[in-house]
């Protein structure tokens, strides 16, 4: 059956200043972060409200993107800024700006054979942009631009290029959060099952309640569930990745309270791969469905893989793609990172 248009109610007003965001406050707000929106919506840290609202909600919309955006690594180095809370960059090793720009290429070459894929030029200015999902997401009809945390990637949301060929162009209306008092990296820190409209928030140094709030609102989620990540885990897409609505990968260790990855891991049973924690270390869930039968992640991320979880995707529908990229690897994040999502 083909997937029908999903069309949301609109979420009341924003008390923030925020176009379509609730302002979460206090402490309070930050232990229990539940709020009912009219039509529905809600955001909780409660895992049994999460549980229960969300075996609820029936896929009722496209799991996956329509087309891709991506930014070359132009001037490719490593962030000092950002190697203070990604610990998964390799701050010891050089890096290879021909290389990364040969890997960013095949990527791109291989992404546009599946599907419509713009990429925009990078600058050296701000070499974390060839992960542009930070800071640059869609939902139907809206550019949403985040609120990153350091300054290196705050100048990113200033590109006109990428704000202009949403607006301009595509007729995106914006949602700017760049603005807001809360941090918000977007589909870093928010990994969304679109097909449900369930957003999983992983609150860290890249994500407060305030931002979480916004994002539900902005994204116009029918649930987003909040919880802590691990010490050292910086952004939610690392340790978890929803597949086209109807699977998921999982790395357990990568959340604060064990429950909560159980939580999530049922929801999706029994299509659910849990990955250890050496894999997620090769980044296999910074993996990404671009379309209902293939997964995409890093050739690095597929070795680790064994023979058992391929056939698990495989049985599931999944096609594994898979696409070198040890150099871009380098500044801390993977496949998943590199692409933004048009839909």
């Amino acid at each position: 059956m083909p997937c029908q248009l999903f069309s949301p109610i609109q979420p009341r007003a924003a008390r923030s200043g925020v176009p379509g965001a609730t302002q979460v406050v206090g402490r309070a707000a930050k232990r229990n972060l539940c709020q009912s929106f009219s039509g529905g919506y809600v955001i909780t840290r409660s895992i049994a409200e999460f549980s229960a609202r969300a075996a609820l909600l029936e896929p009722a919309a496209p799991g996956c993107a329509r087309g891709a955006f991506l930014v070359t690594p132009h001037g490719f180095h490593l962030a000092e800024q950002s190697a203070s809370d990604n610990r998964y960059m390799v701050m010891d090793s050089g890096v290879d700006p021909r290389a990364a720009l040969a890997e960013h290429a095949a990527l791109a070459r291989r992404v546009s054979s599946l599907l419509p894929t713009v990429c925009f030029p990078g600058d050296p200015a701000t070499p974390d942009a060839v992960f542009p999902n930070n800071v640059f997401a869609t939902a139907p009809g809206r550019l949403i631009i985040g609120h990153m945390r350091h300054p290196v990637r705050q100048r990113e949301a200033e590109r006109p290029d990428i704000r202009g060929f949403f607006h301009s162009l595509l007729g995106y209306e914006e949602v700017d959060l760049s603005a807001m008092s809360g941090i918000a990296e977007l589909t870093g820190s928010l990994v969304i099952d679109r097909a449900r409209g369930i957003g999983y928030c992983g609150l860290s140094e890249r994500c407060d309640p305030a931002g979480a709030a916004a994002m539900h609102a902005a994204f116009k989620l029918n649930l987003t569930f909040c919880f802590d990540l691990a010490p050292g885990e910086y952004h939610t897409n690392v340790v978890m990745s929803v597949l086209a609505g109807r699977a998921l990968l999982i790395a357990p260790d990568g959340f604060a309270d064990p429950a909560v990855a159980q939580a999530i891991a049922a929801l999706y049973a029994p299509r659910t791969l849990v990955i250890s924690a050496a894999q997620k270390a090769d980044y296999a869930g910074n993996c990404i469905a671009l379309s209902d039968d293939t997964v995409w992640m890093s050739a690095r991320a597929a070795a680790s893989l064994d023979p058992a979880a391929c056939d698990m995707l495989a049985a599931w529908g999944f096609r594994i793609e898979a696409v070198a990229l040890a150099e871009i690897e380098k500044a801390g994040g993977s496949l998943r990172c590199c692409v933004g999502e048009i839909y």
